[in-house]
């Protein structure tokens, strides 16, 4: 009986919310995803005061994993389970399962921030309570899109997803900035931050948010979400992996463990397609293909987040490595102002995101969403273009130009894809898109990561056993030190550390002091890697123009006719402005 009654609460007809209630759908899942994607980045710059304050150094080959598991599990976990999270809001009641998100994400949030002990114990605590809480972030992010799509019209639907894109993506920027300035104060404070807007949004969202939409009571496809699952978790830790070195090898690649995952992720999840294709609930739903807007939207979505996803890690690295040393600023330093710097990037988003929202809703997604693409191509040119030792107001003029093009892309193009959708398959076309899209970004770190570190390890040993015998360090630990991993260079300059000095250690202090106060200074390290950096660049940005051209080309084959209007009446805005003004 108790069920029943919570059910009946839940779910209300639009008619009886009134025409205030699109607006608080729309506030309280806006804040859902800006805590959500914060917290997905807030951890990168806050990685040196993490493990500094558990008492682990993650460039010892045996801590890498942890590094690794660090940065991409709450970006695996939540690629996986949003398919079936949106599935289950289909079939359960939208804003219960994106209120649950909530419940979760502030619950593991509480969990990261009061963590006690240290070393290994402390990096697996964080790891396992990093993935509960990506958890909670599969959560919000299946059900947001599908309760803001219910709840607006037709006519309104761009404005609405474009300004929950908006905080979707702004927050993996501002995250940036908010773990620069809260970790060296104290590590626990980034995930501590959330906590307060998690329990209000939680709250908030139980009291206020009902399920509007079509629901669809099914069986849940158990087989379905298992070959899922495993295949895509098998697929995405081959790629976590592949970045690492394997005995010679740069990279991990060649790697039998890296070949089976990725090769028996690939066989299951094909073993997936088909159990989807027979069964009578499918967790993924192959007829949604058949809908142009929903095939080519996801196709182009997919193409935007292979080229953008590994553009803010080599943007760091090139800020934090290279550019922030040479212009006068510490290693210890530099994470914290390589957010600040890439602030262009955020502001050109968050202006043109909403905007491009407003306009799709009047004029159309295909030319816009193309557009965008087109644009961002253009900026990964001129990266390519630009010197490694640049000039920042050009540097900071294209990454405005970027984010204007992303959030151009952005918005329209999450407004063509729901709409396209039938009113029950909402929670699930919406998860398979953030699927894409997440999945994408692993993908991409890992193509990305993987091109850089190709450049650096066929040029750098040179490069580095030549400058470090030129400056006193004997022949034999020269070559072995030019032989490292490249990877522990590029993390080394991702985390903020002093390459040379994590490299050279004890050694220092067997050198003069002139050559050893040299060789960790400002300028050897990041002058060695600018030659090997550049090339690998060259190369992945070369991949992300490719990868835009056909985003755009996708966009403009999305050619399903526009939903009807949903228009309110003037009676009906007239109370909703009297409803917030009183």
């Amino acid at each position: 009986m108790t069920s029943g009654v919570a059910v009946d609460r839940r779910r209300k007809a639009g008619h009886e919310l009134g025409p205030r209630y699109k607006w608080i759908a729309l506030s309280n899942t806006t804040l859902g995803m800006l805590i959500a994607t914060i917290n997905s980045s807030i951890v990168l710059i806050a990685l040196p005061d993490i493990f500094k304050g558990i008492g682990i150094n993650p460039l010892e080959p045996a801590n890498t994993s942890y590094l690794l598991w660090m940065i991409m599990g709450f970006l695996v976990v939540t690629a996986v389970l949003v398919v079936s999270f949106g599935r289950l809001g289909d079939m359960y009641g939208r804003a219960r399962m994106y209120n649950m998100g909530f419940a979760v994400f502030t619950v593991s949030s509480v969990l990261l921030a009061i963590t006690w002990f240290d070393g290994d114990a402390a990096a697996l605590w964080l790891i396992g309570w990093r993935i509960v809480q990506g958890i909670g972030g599969a959560f919000l992010m299946a059900n947001s899109s599908a309760i803001l799509t219910d709840a607006f019209p037709a006519n309104q639907r761009g404005l609405a997803l474009g300004i929950n894109g908006v905080a979707a993506i702004a927050g993996s920027f501002l995250g940036l900035i908010v773990g620069g300035v809260l970790a060296p104060v104290n590590w626990n404070l980034i995930f501590l931050v959330s906590v307060p807007f998690g329990v209000i949004g939680t709250i908030w969202a139980y009291l206020k948010l009902h399920d509007t939409g079509v629901r669809q009571r099914a069986r849940m496809d158990w087989w379905g979400n298992i070959t899922f699952a495993v295949g895509l978790i098998a697929v995405l830790v081959g790629i976590t992996y592949g970045i690492q070195p394997y005995r010679d090898a740069p990279t991990g690649w060649g790697s039998p463990f890296v070949l089976t995952c990725l090769i028996g992720g690939v066989a299951v999840l094909l073993a997936f397609l088909v159990i989807e294709s027979k069964v009578a609930n499918p967790l993924f739903k192959l007829r949604l293909f058949r809908i142009s807007s929903f095939s080519w939207g996801n196709l182009a979505n997919l193409a935007a987040s292979l080229g953008r996803g590994g553009l803010q890690f080599i943007l760091i690295i090139w800020l934090q490595g290279i550019w922030l040393p040479q212009h006068g600023y510490s290693f210890e330093q530099t994470p914290l102002w390589a957010g600040i710097y890439m602030l262009p990037m955020t502001v050109g988003f968050l202006v043109s995101a909403p905007t491009s929202g407003v306009l799709a809703d009047r004029i159309g997604s295909r030319l816009l969403a193309a557009g965008g693409m087109a644009i961002t191509a253009v900026t990964f040119g001129l990266l390519i273009a630009l010197p490694v030792d640049f000039d920042y107001w050009a540097f900071a003029a294209i990454l405005l130009l970027n984010g204007i093009g992303m959030g151009m892309f952005s918005s329209p193009n999450r407004a063509e894809v729901m709409n396209s959708l039938p009113a029950d398959s909402r929670g699930s076309g919406a998860g398979m898109m953030t699927t894409f899209q997440n999945a994408a970004m692993v993908l991409s770190i890992g193509f990305f990561f993987s091109l850089i570190i190709a450049g650096l390890s066929s040029n750098l040993p040179g490069a580095m056993s030549r400058g470090l015998t030129e400056h006193g360090v004997p022949a034999a630990s020269a070559d072995q030190l030019a032989h490292l991993p490249a990877v522990a260079v590029l993390f080394a300059a991702f985390l903020g550390y002093n390459p040379i000095q994590q490299l050279l250690g004890p050694q220092l202090t067997q050198l003069p002091p002139d050559q050893a106060n040299f060789l960790t200074g400002r300028s050897f390290f990041p002058n060695l890697i600018s030659g090997p950096f550049a090339e690998g660049l060259s190369i992945a940005f070369s991949f992300a123009i490719a990868v835009c051209v056909i985003g755009a080309i996708a966009s403009l084959l999305c050619r399903n006719k526009p939903a009807p209007a949903e228009p309110e009446t003037v009676g009906e805005e007239l109370a909703g402005v009297a409803g917030e003004l009183s």
